[in-house]
């Protein structure tokens, strides 16, 4: 799910939010009916019928780009941690233990006059390193080196299961080497892209001054920069292209790659970062062929100041406050944010970020309810009755593949609050030397990725710590995932009817189920194979429904000429769609789900969409949705909640949806894939 959200639906109440020593009383009331806007009918727009008044008289902090639900979510979840941070940074706690280590990390972060006094003193070896290289062999040497310590420019490389044999991990090359958001920004000339360019380049010049450069210089080396980057990415894969997993997977035997692409130096690379390969998978071959040529024929002295500027930008945060302040100016240009967070907001997102998993232990211990997990791991079997209850009545459908789906359905491992088996980090921290942590935590995590080489994947491994707030699916494993941090209000809530957590929690699950038979996800097997189990009649049909939702929605509009990206956003899409009709047929399972008794007004069924409308509540600056279009896979809240309803049945019942109303769509138009 990686996604957003927001509304005035549900009373604030939090099972993710309490100890698991206390429970809290039942609350009353989960409908607020004064929040429904009457002058919005449902079937104009039923996400502002539900979230207006809200959205209306929302406001979003100058330090935040959004507000609202999914994402926004983590705003006060990052208080909790805060809370945690403060009190085991003050405590006296014994060496290497989870609270000396976050606590200390913390306390050195915080200490801003210390960061401040070394100025760039930290990463002036680094960058005398790279002044000193005479060679492009040289610079591969020092770029993989820079990977070992966490820090990739223009090399990206990953650690995952193989696509065609999913018992082993191998290595995956992407491409890469960009600073700003997207390939497609080096390329559009719209004002509000042009304005991120120029923000880009200034940011750049600024990292160059400094570290000494003077003004003139610095804006030359700038510019330096970003002319290798727009030839990088002349030879990028849109997001749309990189969605086809069969055309993302070239693996290719070192022997080759090493005749055809000379100039990197793949084999020392992989001796280097410690990989015995004797092949690899290059996601995108244009890329390392275009860098191949280019680091010829560009000059050596431009390579350098490229390095310098992505070693540079790596660090900015983790440098004295000009860094950071440059960088922050560059990001609010993208984001729209006008001020920065607190510092100790600044190092809960660090702590979080490179100790999550230790953090996580300390956040699930204060504030997680075990029972949510118990409720939640029955909603998901129930949802998962329902899927396969939808898979057999599917009109289009062949009985051989249904036999395939429901196997991979039933395959899925499934992963709720936080890991059986905690991560460790084998990292000395100390309070008084803060960038010596980040480094030493950087290498940590290159270390940890890169000993998966060669090895079984680990099914006991997370890819999200227990406090955020999201969910995910994993093809190459199979498995859905459900952190602590969204088994709350107003997803999730012990004491909520079946209506409100079918629609909260119900919808998350049913389409995170849903993105393993979405346009990626079906191209997997159960066991996590890129493996064609479709006949192909069938497939044809798949692709042909999900081409009706790539049209569907790029017909939505986000803000004056921007449209959501169907070709981009399919997955996401057919997953919410997917998850509504799953959501509800195990719903139906329930008591309430086959009784009509009203609450606060509303039917089962209205208390179900209402829920739905509810969870994707989300007000964002204008800066931060433009740039989400273009580089996010899910559509915007409105239309996550829109978008699916007028292809569902049960909502246009429940809230007599008419012909004339602005998001009616005739029966024979309503477009169901699962």
């Amino acid at each position: 799910m990686r996604n957003l959200l927001y509304a005035s639906l549900i009373l604030l109440a939090s099972c993710g939010q309490q100890n698991s020593n206390e429970i809290s009383e039942p609350k009353k009331q989960f409908v607020s009916v004064e929040g429904i806007d009457s002058s919005i009918k449902p079937g104009d727009n039923f996400f502002m019928h539900v979230n207006g008044i809200w959205y209306d008289s929302a406001q979003i902090a100058s330090d935040q780009s959004g507000v609202g639900s999914y994402s926004f979510l983590n705003i006060p979840q990052k208080q909790l941690l805060e809370n945690i941070l403060e009190e085991v940074s003050r405590a006296e706690n014994t060496t290497a233990s989870i609270e000396q280590r976050v606590g200390d990390f913390y306390a050195s972060g915080m200490d801003e006059d210390a960061i401040n006094q070394r100025g760039f003193e930290p990463i002036q070896p680094v960058l005398s390193t790279i002044e000193a290289i005479n060679s492009v062999k040289e610079l591969m040497s020092f770029v993989t080196g820079e990977i070992k310590s966490g820090n990739q420019s223009f090399i990206s490389i990953g650690i995952s299961p193989d696509d065609e044999n999913s018992s082993i991990n191998i290595a995956h090359f992407t491409q890469t080497g960009l600073g700003l958001p997207d390939r497609d920004y080096y390329f559009k000339t719209d004002s509000s892209t042009l304005a991120i360019q120029k923000a880009y380049v200034d940011y750049l010049s600024t990292l160059f001054q400094l570290t000494g450069s003077a003004e003139a210089a610095a804006k030359i080396n700038a510019e330096k920069v970003y002319a290798v980057e727009e030839n990088l990415a002349k030879s990028h894969k849109t997001r749309i292209e990189r969605r086809v997993v069969k055309e993302n997977y070239n693996k290719i035997a070192l022997e080759e790659i090493n005749q055809k692409q000379a100039n990197l130096g793949w084999s020392p690379m992989l001796e280097q970062l410690g990989l015995a390969a004797d092949s690899l998978d290059i996601r995108q071959p244009a890329y390392y062929e275009a860098l191949n040529k280019m680091l010829v024929s560009v000059p050596l002295a431009d390579w350098k100041t490229y390095v310098k500027a992505h070693t540079l930008s790596s660090y900015a945060e983790e440098l004295s406050k000009p860094f950071e302040d440059a960088s922050f100016s560059y990001q609010k240009v993208i984001s729209g944010q006008s001020t920065q967070l607190t510092r100790a907001q600044q190092m809960v997102q660090k702590v979080d970020r490179q100790l999550g998993y230790a953090l996580g232990q300390l956040y699930v211990k204060r504030y997680f309810n075990e029972d949510a997990k118990k409720r939640v791991l029955d909603l998901v079997n129930n949802l998962q009755k329902a899927f396969e209850s939808r898979i057999t009545q599917l009109d289009w459908m062949s009985d051989s593949t249904k036999i395939q789906a429901k196997e991979k359905l039933y395959a899925i491992t499934k992963k709720i609050g936080y890991p059986d088996e905690w991560r460790t980090y084998d990292v000395e921290i100390a309070k008084d030397k803060y960038f010596e942590n980040v480094v030493a935590l950087r290498k940590d995590n290159a270390k940890y990725m890169l000993d998966k080489f060669g090895k079984a994947p680990d099914k006991a491994e997370w890819h999200t710590t227990p406090s955020t707030v999201t969910a995910y699916y994993n093809p190459s494993t199979n498995e859905i995932v459900f952190p602590a941090g969204i088994l709350q209000y107003p997803y999730f809530d012990l004491y909520a009817d079946d209506a409100i957590n079918y629609g909260g929690i119900g919808m998350v699950i049913g389409h995170e189920l849903t993105h393993a038979f979405d346009d990626q996800g079906a191209q997997y097997d159960k066991d996590g194979n890129v493996k064609n189990w479709w006949t192909d009649e069938d497939y044809e049909k798949f692709t042909a429904k999900t081409q009706q939702l790539i049209e569907r929605y790029d017909s939505f509009t986000v803000l004056d000429s921007v449209h959501v990206k169907g070709g981009m956003t399919i997955g996401e899409n057919t997953a919410d769609n997917g998850a509504l009709y799953i959501a509800y047929e195990a719903f139906k399972l329930t008591e309430q789900g086959q009784d009509t008794t009203r609450i606060d007004g509303f039917t089962p069924d209205q208390r179900f969409c209402l829920s739905i409308a509810r969870i994707w509540r989300v007000k964002t600056r204008d800066e931060f949705l433009r740039t989400y279009v273009n580089t996010n896979s899910h559509s915007p809240a409105v239309w996550r909640v829109n978008g699916p309803l007028m292809n569902f049945d049960p909502f246009y019942t429940a809230f007599n949806i008419q012909p004339g109303d602005v998001n009616y769509k005739a029966p024979a138009d309503r477009i169901k894939i699962w």
